[in-house]
């Protein structure tokens, strides 16, 4: 039978509202109630925190390194322990560790890693963002443009062969080097798509949206931007309503007015 315990504090955050000298009653690996200290059932154990703040912990879907280790350089089992124990001194308790565009052995040495680490239940890993190859040579970023290149069968092969293997697996595409079948036949494998590194059009991103593109990686950057009769994939994930987005929110990357207005 699994122990049920309770962490107090002084306050907790349940996501949407504080609570003064409460309590956090733990069920296994689940919440079960947050009350107040006064009202713990008589003997229950205890584990105080005193005068600190319980408060969910944040989750990142799109993590390139930490403690010193870039995921590209080290892609093993050990860089993602190392990353994902980084990120949690500052309050991220689970992210997905993200490649970018690489060459295949890499790729290949990642993927292996990240299975390992999800069998081995790493603290804080959710799985795998593949973020690359196949996105718009135009809008590269940082990728090495002589790596980016149009998904292949085979590539969609070994995607799918990876189905099952993560708790979540998310890949960045651009619609220049994918179709909308490709797209679809991903996010029935349990892919979260996401849309970057293109210049694609409204209405491009809104048909792959509707093949099964559920997000935009890292709004407003590496993509076209808003303008008065093309919208871009900016304003499809601003507009559609079902695709969710991403954001680089460090105050460098996007203006923070640019930020206000996407947020609202």
């Amino acid at each position: 039978m699994t122990a049920v315990f309770a962490i107090t504090a002084s306050r907790i955050f349940d996501g949407q509202n504080f609570h003064q000298d409460a309590a956090l009653v733990v069920d296994g690996s689940k919440v079960g109630a947050v009350m107040p200290q006064s009202k713990l059932p008589a003997g229950m154990k205890t584990l105080p925190v005193g005068n600190g703040l319980i408060a969910p912990g944040f989750i990142d879907l799109q993590v390139n390194g930490g403690g010193g280790v870039l995921f590209n350089n080290q892609p093993d089992v050990t860089g993602i322990e190392t990353i994902c124990a980084a990120h949690a001194r500052f309050g991220t308790t689970a992210l997905m560790v993200t490649l970018i565009t690489d060459v295949p052995a890499i790729r290949n040495t990642a993927v292996e890693a990240g299975c390992q680490a999800a069998q081995d239940a790493v603290p804080g890993f959710l799985g795998l963002h593949l973020e690359g190859p196949h996105l718009s040579v135009a809008r590269k970023g940082t990728h090495h443009p002589g790596l980016i290149r149009p998904m292949q069968q085979p590539d969609l092969e070994r995607l799918m062969a990876l189905e099952g293997a993560f708790d979540a697996l998310m890949i960045t595409v651009a619609p220049e080097n994918t179709s909308e079948d490709q797209v679809r036949a991903l996010a029935s494998a349990g892919f979260i798509v996401s849309l970057g590194h293109t210049n694609t059009a409204y209405e491009i991103a809104e048909a792959y949206a509707k093949a099964g593109a559920r997000t935009a990686t890292h709004l407003f950057n590496a993509m076209s931007p808003l303008e008065n009769r093309s919208p871009g994939l900016v304003g499809a994930a601003l507009n559609l309503g079902h695709l969710h987005a991403g954001i680089i929110a460090d105050g460098f990357h996007v203006h923070p007015a640019s930020m206000s207005i996407a947020l609202r």
